[in-house]
């Protein structure tokens, strides 16, 4: 677009330049740089404009951003070795996760003030676009406020005089909680100039305002109720932290936000339920771009316009993968165990009896038989398939006297006792130990790892959209506003429509509605999807979670559900068949807990990385922004 309109400049150019006098030849207008009238003279040019603009929000974890952040904080393990740093430190740099992006608000301003007055736009057009600017703006300060707390609130473009004097650009740091105010009244201000549109994923809509209102009020709360637990972790200006007496106001908000959403009045949004079988259907939501009920925002790739992703290609089982790429992420053992049986009960995945000895199973997939059907849609499991192809995970042969034979590299062959001929002894998809690629918590990641042919090459990649608002959490937010509220029916009525959709058909009631019960539910529903991190930051458990202390198996299986128990090293677990042709087990797995060699360290959360360090040219740029607490 913005080369065809260049180009139409040009030639308009060339036209009339030969009817001009000598003097009036150097006052043309150049060609690749149009008047804000010409920018803002027509909805397809001013469209160009507003995509820049929604091209350049934020995500913490992104399909298009590198798969890092999707490997980091125990729920799995970063199988490439380049990055193995991210589970052998043995804590987080103050200044990781930090934003500072002025000349994208400044961006957005001068957006707001040009469209505000454009003669040439329609009202409708006029509406709906200064609407889509304000909704960026909102949610961009959002996730500043997400890393940073308080930040300078600008509302409109600034120039420098060149008087000398800067300091009326200077602008302190607001409070925390108003820019949490800001994000709300913006919502409210705009949401009734938004298309109701369900079908509308990549633009702003009513729904994808109401989301992000439900989202920030809920944050505001949880910091403003759980922030006594860590006093340290604020200012006497109060641009860290939010007064406790807001809590309630900022849940009344979320809920409010979230219920326009339910009851359908920003459009009809609803779980995604398409396919029959459970675990099938919740992978689908992610993948899905047809007629997809659940989403709200998404951040959209399409193979035609060239804008693609990598995610796939970093991320799939390598084995029969395209280019023979991918393996990066390995969901932990962790994470693979929290997801609940069917009987809504807690327990570590079985792997020895009472007596301690090993149980052994017909199929590698038995032992996660019974569970959340949301496991098989977030992890690719021992057992199950990709690409309708068999994934092949298993670590190698146990002999009858407990002896391992395995090999060094995928698809490794050995002679097993009294065999003459070689045969394969561990996976070609791994596990393999120390070696990058592989599954070396025993799981690959299933969740946005596209299956479409050609999706997994570096040649192709995927167009498989980031889900930014989606109504499964737009119902969580729902559930953990109405239960701070003291709503516990209402949370359990949102709640166990989530868990419904994941197979666990026992209903919770009121009285199984715990904070435990929130925190989980929210852990297993957003796996991968960026909430992690902000979740344990905004009810201050991030440093009792993450508090820098090794764990050991026995740590590993015990407290399943509860909110602090401990997650600071990723373990794995490894399956072995049984070559012992004298037992009635032979030729049956068994399980084995194992942390992976690499993982060195264990993270440790402080109380500084609740928000991250400002940069110090900024402060020195503006002597009035105040630095962060415990930094």
């Amino acid at each position: 677009m913005k080369k065809t309109l260049i180009s139409i400049c040009a030639a308009g150019l060339l036209l009339t330049a030969g009817c001009k006098k000598d003097s009036e030849f150097l006052d043309v207008q150049s060609p690749q740089v149009l008047t804000n009238e010409q920018a803002f003279s027509e909805p397809a040019q001013v469209l160009s404009i507003m995509a820049d603009l929604y091209n350049r929000q934020v995500d913490f974890s992104g399909l298009d951003n590198g798969w890092e952040s999707f490997a980091d904080f125990s729920e799995s393990f970063p199988s490439a070795n380049g990055n193995t740093n991210i589970v052998q430190r043995n804590e987080w740099n103050f200044t990781d996760w930090s934003i500072w992006d002025y000349n994208y608000i400044r961006d957005l301003n001068l957006f707001i003030e040009r469209a505000t007055v454009a003669k040439a736009l329609s009202n409708a057009d006029k509406t709906r676009f200064l609407a889509e600017a304000r909704f960026l703006r909102a949610n961009f300060y959002f996730e500043t406020a997400k890393r940073m707390g308080g930040v300078p609130l600008i509302l409109e473009s600034l120039l420098y005089n060149s008087s000398g004097d800067p300091s009326y650009l200077q602008y302190p740091r607001a409070k925390e909680s108003e820019i949490y105010d800001f994000v709300i009244n913006e919502a409210e201000a705009i949401k009734g100039s938004l298309p109701i549109n369900a079908n509308e994923k990549s633009r702003a809509t009513k729904g994808a305002v109401l989301a992000m209102e439900a989202r920030a009020a809920l944050y505001a709360g949880s910091i403003a109720k759980y922030g006594g637990n860590t006093p340290q972790v604020s200012l006497p200006g109060q641009e860290v932290g939010i007064p406790a007496s807001m809590a309630n106001g900022y849940y009344t908000k979320a809920l409010n936000a979230a219920k326009e959403i339910i009851n359908g009045s920003a459009g009809t949004y609803s779980l995604y339920n398409k396919k029959p079988d459970l675990g099938e259907n919740f992978a689908s939501i992610f993948l899905d771009k047809s007629g997809n009920t659940e989403s709200i925002w998404v951040e959209d790739f399409k193979l035609k316009s060239g804008k693609v992703h990598g995610f796939t290609v970093a991320t799939q089982p390598r084995y029969g993968a395209e280019e023979e790429e991918g393996g990066r992420i390995n969901p932990s053992l962790n994470l693979v165990e929290s997801f609940e049986k069917l009987d809504n009960t807690f327990a570590p995945i079985a792997v020895t009896d009472a007596g301690g000895n090993p149980i052994y199973y017909n199929n590698l997939s038995d032992v996660f038989a019974g569970r959340d059907a949301r496991l098989y849609g977030t992890v690719i499991l021992p057992g199950s398939t990709f690409k309708d192809r068999r994934v092949d995970i298993w670590a190698g042969y146990k002999l009858a006297d407990g002896t391992i034979v395995t090999g060094d590299d995928r698809g490794a062959q050995k002679k097993l006792p009294g065999q003459t001929n070689s045969t394969q002894v561990v996976g070609f998809d791994g596990p393999v130990n120390s070696k990058e690629f592989t599954a070396q918590s025993g799981f690959y990641l299933r969740k946005y790892v596209d299956p479409t042919p050609g999706a997994g090459s570096r040649g192709t990649n995927s167009e498989v959209p980031f889900i930014r608002y989606r109504y499964a959490e737009v119902l969580l937010n729902a559930a953990e506003a109405a239960f701070e509220l003291g709503q516990k029916g209402d949370a359990a009525t949102y709640m166990n429509q989530v868990r419904a959709r994941a197979g666990l058909t026992t209903p919770l009631t009121a009285a199984d509605i715990t904070f435990d019960r929130i925190v989980h539910e929210r852990r297993v529903e957003l796996a991968f999807e960026g909430h992690i991190f902000y979740d344990l930051k905004r009810w201050r458990l991030a440093h009792v979670v993450w508090d820098g202390n090794k764990m050991t198996p026995a740590d590993l299986v015990s407290n399943i559900g509860a909110a602090t128990k401990r997650n600071t090293q990723p373990y794995g677990l490894w399956s072995y068949k049984l070559y012992d042709p004298a037992s009635a087990n032979n030729g049956k797995w068994s399980f084995q807990i194992v942390l992976p060699s690499l993982v060195t360290g264990s993270n440790r959360f402080r109380l500084g990385n609740y928000y991250s360090a400002i940069n110090n040219d900024i402060i020195a740029n503006n002597p009035r922004i105040v630095r962060q607490p415990n930094q």
